[in-house]
């Protein structure tokens, strides 16, 4: 049976990845929802919807089995518990909520309901980031010890907008892309993290107090620290994930990326090996995993509680700026001294 799914957002990333996504992962696209009328039915028009709606309600009296939700992130906490009432699976964009605490007012209600909620932390459906996931847990850098993060890039003028311009909509480079360092990390390295320092700049594309650069220091459950550089501003930065280990290290090239490209490379003393893995498009992997969790098959690839992980981590990065002080990651809690 097709998975019928409603959008609530006519957004760029449903344009660029989902729908496409969506349709190859054997779903179809049924609706989508703007708070523009006219931006929803240009957006149906173009992209092949066969309904156009203005409101939540609208949508969710379709005839729909899943939402997915990439509004701006204030708007996720009541969009989302409006489709878990309404009976309907939710995929909904990083960051969850605002806070974390909102977070898990959102992943509860689901479980209650008995909803599939699925977090869209797409870089873990990356082939390189889960060839490098089993090569840690295979044993092939021997002990983890240390870990980087390079996902400082340049934000597109049509991305921009909100992003740095509207704090109270949940702006900044914290709560876009840090957040997908945490649930990164925590999926590579297959460890919580426990404790932040975080620096935060404005290097002239924020404004309204927003940060568009980032640099974070981590310290996870089994004592690796780890490091990460986040930004908006950065044109000519390549990205890339390192782990090194007692034994050897990964340095993958290229890969913190919606799409499926980038190199791995395993060094040890037996001299260095690049790793094979699969090119599948990150969100198709996403969708036919949400589609397969639908039918009582396994989980999404980030659930709920990852992303309550990533937000706390994330709240807890904010706060550190704040207060110039290390921070504590408790996603029960959010963050706190």
């Amino acid at each position: 049976m097709s998975v019928r799914w409603g959008l609530i957002g006519a957004s760029t990333i449903a344009r660029q990845f989902m729908i496409n996504a969506i349709r190859a992962a054997d779903g179809e696209v049924a609706a989508v929802m703007s708070s523009s009328a006219e931006r929803a039915e240009a957006y149906a028009r173009e992209n092949n919807i066969p309904a156009a709606v203005s409101t939540l309600d609208a949508l969710l009296n379709k005839d729909i089995d899943a939402v997915y939700i990439s509004t701006t992130n204030e708007l996720h906490l009541e969009q989302g518990m409006a489709a878990i009432k309404a009976g309907t699976h939710v995929l909904c964009e990083k960051p969850l909520a605002l806070t974390s605490a909102d977070a898990r007012k959102l992943v509860a209600a689901a479980k209650a309901a008995g909803i599939v909620f699925g977090t869209n932390h797409h870089l873990r459906n990356a082939g390189a980031h889960r060839a490098m996931r089993e090569a840690i847990a295979a044993g092939r850098i021997g002990k983890p010890v240390a870990a980087r993060v390079f996902h400082s890039v340049f934000l597109p003028e049509n991305l921009q907008g909100w992003r740095i311009t509207r704090p109270k909509a949940g702006g900044g480079v914290v709560l876009d892309i840090t957040v997908h360092d945490a649930d990164t990390l925590r999926f590579v390295l297959g460890d919580d993290p426990v404790e932040i320092s975080a620096f935060t700049q404005s290097a002239g594309m924020a404004d309204s107090g927003l940060e568009d650069g980032a640099m974070c220091i981590w310290r996870f459950k089994s004592g690796v620290i780890a490091q990460s550089h986040e930004g908006f501003t950065t044109k000519f930065a390549g990205t890339g994930f390192e782990v090194h280990g007692s034994e050897g290290s990964l340095i993958a090239t290229n890969v913190m990326t919606q799409k499926p490209i980038g190199s791995v490379l395993l060094r040890t003393a037996s001299g260095e090996e690049e790793l094979s893995f699969d090119r599948e498009d990150l969100y198709t992997r996403s969708l036919r995993q949400f589609h397969a969790a639908i039918r009582g098959e396994g989980q999404p690839s980030a659930t709920g509680e990852d992303g309550i992980w990533s937000l706390a981590s994330a709240e807890a990065a904010l706060q550190s700026s704040k207060t110039g002080k290390a921070v504590t990651i408790d996603p029960k809690l959010g963050s706190m001294n």
